[in-house]
């Protein structure tokens, strides 16, 4: 196993994790470097790595420094440290008597269950395999905060299309919050099976396709005609959203948009508002990244 590693200036470290996640959907790892670097890391075989000339185009001018070492025999145990527990809470409501969605607590399989003497957290288990979505980065935190302040709002019991699903996290809480039935769509098929395992895993209901964004008609999005309208959660990069926002026959009902860099989002929003007519009903922000909630008008 080989661990290859790019070191790149702290002050637009976020902009080169936006690139590599392009490279690794698998995930990276993230290492402090001290008060000017930061560290990104994948793991592999040489195959299925990215190569040098990819590496250094994604980070770009920003570049310290690329190095690559083979990982002794606890690399497992190192990718489990990795991959650690995220809790993310609820929107809690004034009103004591008002019903308010659950507390996520996300972890691998191989961590224990939250401590939940309350009955207020549910236990999400995700196996990352080689898809990108177990909860630790800020583009899902913030997209699974946005869902679940829409369930606190809306009674989650309609359709809801999970574009670019990778380990099917956004998905499967959308099924645990009371949405059906739950669509998710990847590209990439190793994504389409970590969702699907990780469905079953979870005993929820959740169809999983694979799916090209750039050819094929949205699912469920495709009859103007019908009563409900979908909920659309789609953790992309810019571009991909974009691209989804040219195919969407129809706009839906609702739109969590995450996987946008701050200066990014007003254009998201704006070129949903101008073809769809969705408008922005909230803005969530972690770092250098947002997500955004936005809604039929």
């Amino acid at each position: 196993m080989i661990r290859l590693a790019v070191r790149v200036h702290r002050a637009h470290a976020e902009l080169v994790l936006a690139e590599l996640l392009e490279l690794a959907p698998g995930g990276v790892e993230e290492v402090d470097g001290g008060a000017e670097v930061v560290e990104y890391a994948v793991y592999g075989s040489p195959g299925e790595l990215p190569t040098l000339p990819d590496l250094q185009a994604a980070a770009g001018e920003q570049l310290v420094e690329i190095s690559t070492s083979e990982i002794p025999e606890d690399w497992q145990e190192r990718w489990r440290r990795f991959h650690r527990p995220t809790l993310i809470e609820a929107p809690r409501g004034g009103d004591p008597a008002e019903s308010s969605p659950p507390d996520l607590y996300v972890r691998p399989p191989w961590e224990t269950p939250a401590s939940d003497p309350d009955g207020r957290v549910q236990d999400i288990v995700i196996d990352p395999g080689q898809a990108f979505g177990t909860g630790a980065h800020a583009t899902t935190r913030l997209c699974l905060a946005l869902l679940l302040e829409l369930a606190a709002h809306e009674r989650p019991a309609g359709p809801l299309l999970d574009v670019g699903t990778g380990s099917g996290l956004l998905a499967i809480v959308a099924a645990r919050l009371g949405f059906e039935p739950v669509l998710g769509l990847d590209h990439e098929r190793e994504s389409v099976e970590a969702a699907s395992e990780n469905a079953a895993r979870n005993a929820v209901d959740v169809e999983v396709r694979r799916f090209d964004l750039r050819s094929q008609p949205l699912p469920l999005l495709e009859d103007e005609g019908n009563p409900r309208a979908p909920v659309v959660v789609a953790n992309l990069l810019r571009p991909l959203l974009l691209e989804l926002e040219g195919r969407m026959a129809h706009a839906p009902a609702h739109l969590l948009a995450g996987g946008l860099l701050r200066e990014e989002a007003d254009e998201v929003a704006g070129a949903f508002a101008a073809r769809l007519g969705l408008r922005e009903r909230e803005r969530r922000e972690s770092g250098d990244w947002a997500a955004l909630w936005l809604l039929a008008a």
